[in-house]
């Protein structure tokens, strides 16, 4: 009957025990209802608020249970376990490190923000558009129609060119004429051939430098701004502008010269070329001889 009497001996605690265990479920619930809601203010993320909201459920029921057993005298074995857990812990955190950094890395992007999903940017040597946004890594469509998945560590770590943060895209374009053109007609024709091109952005305006004499051309930098990151827009602007460049040019008589090789047979120990021609014929005659 000693066991009868323990168990009336600790009755009022064990009643103590369940009733804080029951109030801090509800107090655990309560407070995972607020962080929920603070970190979707900051986040707007459901797997970020999810995971937050989840880890303070966790640790508010670790603390409800920990004084639960502390009420019955439980403290200390469950002390001796979580020491234990703690070392596992440990080597379990050495030997998934990179998991661990990619895992915080996509908790910072989440709320940093360098990205989101729909942005077309370019990490690393990668460029396209992001497609999903994980704890662990990032998913990017390219151009040329592959998914890439990056790990966050590496997103986070890297420069990233975001082109859809300004809402708009630069396109470049190097052209060169004859160095007997008549530089100003040039700039002339090739402000007024892209001017009136569709797309472009109202705000920015098309700006012309001429960069270098190069080897069989002046060269120039042509700038405009599409009205849209997007790539289909960016390449048709490009396009059009290209188009609109050469056709100007042809109704202008202005020459886009392409590179010429002179080839010397004059050189020092060498042969001129009629010299060639002419011992060419003679072994031609002496061989119909």
């Amino acid at each position: 009957m000693e066991w009868l009497k323990d168990l009336v001996r600790m009755l009022p605690n064990l009643i103590l025990a369940i009733i804080v265990l029951f109030l801090g479920i509800y107090l655990s619930r309560l407070f995972r209802n607020i962080v929920s809601r603070m970190v979707h203010r900051l986040s707007h993320g459901k797997v970020l608020t999810n995971l937050f909201s989840n880890f303070v459920f966790i640790i508010c029921i670790g603390i409800s249970i920990f004084a639960a057993l502390s009420i019955l005298n439980l403290d200390k074995a469950l002390t001796s376990m979580l020491a234990g857990a703690g070392i596992a812990g440990l080597a379990l955190a050495f030997a998934f490190q990179d998991i661990a950094a990619n895992f915080m890395s996509g908790i910072l992007i989440t709320l940093r923000k360098p990205l989101r999903i729909g942005d077309i940017v370019k990490v690393k040597d990668y460029m396209g558009k992001v497609m999903a946004i994980n704890l662990r890594d990032t998913v990017i469509l390219t151009f040329q129609g592959q998914m890439v998945i990056i790990p966050n560590k590496e997103v986070a770590q890297n420069p990233i060119e975001n082109y859809t943060m300004l809402g708009k895209r630069r396109v470049d374009l190097t052209i060169g004429v004859s160095y007997g053109e008549d530089l100003e007609k040039v700039k002339e024709v090739t402000l007024k051939a892209v001017e009136q091109i569709p797309g472009l952005s109202p705000t920015e305006p098309i700006t012309f430098f001429f960069t270098e004499f190069a080897d069989s051309s002046i060269n120039f930098s042509l700038r405009l701004w599409a009205a849209t990151p997007e790539q289909p827009e960016f390449l048709r602007i490009q396009s059009h502008s290209i188009m609109s460049v050469k056709k100007a040019f042809d109704e202008n008589d202005i020459t886009i010269p392409f590179p010429i090789r002179t080839l010397d047979f004059g050189i020092k120990g060498g042969q001129k070329l009629e010299e060639m021609n002419l011992d060419l014929m003679r072994q031609k005659k002496d061989n119909i001889s």
